[in-house]
């Protein structure tokens, strides 16, 4: 009974440790897997994974709607591929939108300059931008905008849309 407390403490004090939760090692479980999934659609994206200053991996944003719409997600930003905090993806839009969707998205940063934006919360999709839905052989002719390169990739469900609104993020350091 002792060694059972004893290891379930030090388990506890590790996580602590690591400055990690629970969920948060979940979430980045799921980000290595989600990355792994976005390789498997279309191995050119790796030149984003290597060359990008950093990236974020949501992977697993729900978005769904009727007329007025929405979407959330939760992800790992990385700098340098390195894991340096959590993220939080939120959006709202209104236009013609029927249905339900999960979908893996990736944001990649050109510069140091463009992934500080992000980290200091001056970082937001206008309406305009939207992310290229990847599929396999996609990546290789696809350019950074405005410092920034947005890959989506469906997991389930049916959605059509041909609204306006746009994201907003923000983000934890560790």
């Amino acid at each position: 009974m002792f060694k059972l407390m004893a290891a379930m403490a030090m388990i506890l004090v590790m996580g602590v440790a690591t400055g990690q939760t629970r969920s948060e090692k979940k979430l980045m479980q799921d980000a290595t897997k989600a990355k792994k999934t976005m390789l498997k659609t279309d191995a050119s994206l790796e030149k984003f994974f290597d060359s990008s200053a950093g990236y974020v991996i949501f992977p697993n944003v729900g978005k769904g709607g009727f007329i007025i719409g929405g979407a959330s997600g939760n992800g790992v930003v990385y700098e340098n591929g390195e894991v340096v905090g959590m993220a939080d993806l939120k959006k709202l839009n209104i236009g013609l939108q029927a249905g339900g969707q999960a979908i893996i998205e990736v944001i990649f940063f050109e510069t140091p300059v463009d992934l500080a934006r992000f980290k200091e919360g001056k970082f937001q999709f206008a309406a305009e931008a939207s992310a290229v839905a990847l599929k396999s052989g996609i990546a290789v002719n696809a350019k950074y905008k405005d410092g920034v390169a947005v890959f989506a990739l469906p997991k389930a469900g049916l959605m059509a849309d041909a609204s306006v609104g746009g994201q907003k993020f923000s983000y934890d350091p560790f």
